[in-house]
This record gives C-alpha cells, structure tokens and sequence, in this order.
C-alpha cells in the first residue's frame, strides 16, 4: 500500500512539473484571460522609427461607435496624423473586443508604406486582428478582392489577399529598445498582391503580369496583457523586371523596415 502511495506521488509531481514548462520564453503553460484595455479615454504613444528617421505617433480611444449591429472603440490619433502600420491601421477605425478577439472594421490605408509602387485604401469588416486563445500560424481572418488603378498611364488590375495569423505566447518579452514586458502574445499580418494588366495587342486582348504574386508586406504586433500593442515589426518589399519597372517609372525592388516602439501609456 505504502508503495502504491509513493508512485501515486510520484505521478502527481511529475505531471505538476510538466504543466509548467516553457522553452526559450514561449510558454506552454494553460492560457490564462488575457485582459485587453479597450476603455475610452486610454492612450498609446509609439516611437515609429523607419528610413533612419524616428517619428511619434499618439494613439487614444475617443468613445463608443455604432456600426449596426455592434458597438465598437473608435480610435483616433493626435492631429489625424500617423506613420507607424499600427496606428495607421487604426486610426478613424472602430475596434470591438469579444471574448478576448480584437474585430477591427473600417478602411486600411496602405498608402503610407512607401516601399510599394501603389497606394490603395481596403475595406473592412469585422476582420480579426488579434486573438489571444491562437494558435501559432492559425489563419484568423482573410480578405479577398481586387481594383484598378493607373500607373505612367498603364491600367492595372490589383488582385490582394490580407491574411491574418496567430503569433507567439512568451510569459516575457523582451522588446528591441531593452523594455521587458510579462504575458505577451504576437499576431502576424500579411498583404499578398498580384498585379497585371490587359491590353490590347494586334486587335486581341493579352494579359500582361507586371507583379508576380508575392507577399508585399508582413507586420508582426505584439500585445501586452493590461497594456495593448508594444512592438511591432514591419517589412515591405516588391521585386519586378526591368521591362516592367522602366514602363512603370519605378524601382526593380524596393525594401523598407518599420518598428514601433510603445514610449508611453495610460489605460484602465
């Protein structure tokens, strides 16, 4: 009996341990609630640092919107002026929180990443950009669709796939600028494009692919508990031939990298 007991414990602080684990920083512990501060009157600043420059962008939370049937957080930012990917994707824009999912619906302005031959606005609804119960690489929200628009006088067809996907936990997180944060989870955001145009050619119409599918653009945002978005890591890039840049007056490939650091912050 005196045996069976002492496997029994045994057994018990095994299984306690191994509930415990956690491998460089990523923890495998149970999820606990992930507490996202979505009150009016909370605010971010960020150190939006890209193209050797460092700018600041001011995030808040101004109040309730309606957008039937939901009420979502409307959030603004200083001036109406942003730079960083993150305030940017937010600003004007409402955010509803459900069971601790961040829903975002209004219009994604891609104009300010400036690595990309276009500029082009998307609309949306109720698109997921964060989800604390996410698995790694989890697909949690994907819009679909395409436009035209006219580059040096080409007119080009833009078909654009937004995806995004659960990220990392880490029980700590430490950010580039040397701040460490505790209970973090990141989520990734990806712009795939492919461009083309139809012309016609001899009196038949060819289709003509200027931009081969690619994925342009991968953001990569990490939450805090009780804090909101502390970092987040941009890249922005295009590649094309040289017949197809010299036509359209731009760059074969163009690369640009973005960061945006939390400086300050006020939630409740």
């Amino acid at each position: 009996m005196k045996f069976l007991i002492y496997l029994f414990s045994i057994f018990i602080l095994l299984t306690s341990c191994s509930n415990s684990d956690s491998i460089d920083g990523e923890s495998t512990t149970p999820e606990p609630v992930f507490a996202i501060p979505m009150n009016t009157g909370n605010w971010w600043t960020y150190n939006v640092v890209g193209n050797g420059t460092t700018i600041r962008d001011s995030l808040y939370i101004s109040g309730d919107t309606l957008i039937n049937p939901n009420t979502y957080k409307k959030f603004k930012t200083r001036n109406n002026i942003s730079s960083g990917f993150y305030s940017s994707s937010l600003r004007n824009n409402g955010v509803r929180k459900e069971n601790n999912t961040l829903f975002l619906t209004g219009n994604l302005s891609i104009n300010q990443l400036q690595a990309l031959p276009i500029s082009f606005v998307l609309e949306l609804q109720n698109f997921i950009i964060f989800k604390s119960s996410a698995t790694l690489d989890e697909t949690l929200s994907t819009k679909t669709g395409s436009f035209q628009q006219s580059l040096n006088n080409t007119p080009l067809t833009i078909d654009y796939t937004l995806t995004s996907y659960g990220g990392q936990t880490f029980t700590t997180f430490s950010s580039p600028n040397g701040t460490n944060y505790s209970d973090v989870k990141s989520t990734k955001i990806k712009l795939n494009l492919k461009i083309t145009s139809t012309q016609i050619i001899a009196g038949f119409p060819v289709t003509i692919t200027y931009l081969q599918q690619q994925d342009v653009m991968t953001s990569t945002l990490y939450i805090a508990k009780n804090i909101g978005m502390v970092y987040s890591n941009t890249d922005t890039n295009y590649n094309v031939t040289q017949a197809v840049a010299s036509q359209l007056g731009i760059s074969t490939t163009n690369t640009q990298n973005q960061k945006e650091f939390l400086h300050t912050y006020n939630v409740n």
